[in-house]
């Protein structure tokens, strides 16, 4: 994923999978490590430091006890990629 940085601070990650894009809160809920830099299969991510999965169109935690992270909806539009906050 790549890593979308924000005003005060918040970093969103954002992934293509096919051709369609979805952005997610860049934190792993469990110890806040970075999901941009974990790995992406189909649509789940995995956090590098602990393992959680987390579905990339829903947020939800894939194999195990966890808080979800947040989802954003993506659109582009004329080239250009909107996360619409």
């Amino acid at each position: 994923g790549a890593t979308v940085e924000l005003s005060g601070g918040r970093e969103l990650a954002l992934y293509n999978v096919g051709g369609q894009f979805y952005a997610v809160e860049n934190f792993c809920p469990h110890k806040g490590a970075p999901l941009a830099d974990g790995q992406l299969c189909g649509h789940a991510v995995e956090c590098d430091w602990h393992g959680c999965q987390f579905d990339i169109r829903t947020g939800a935690c894939l194999n195990r006890e966890s808080e979800p992270v947040e989802t954003y909806e993506v659109v582009v539009e004329d080239g250009w990629i909107k996360i619409l906050i």
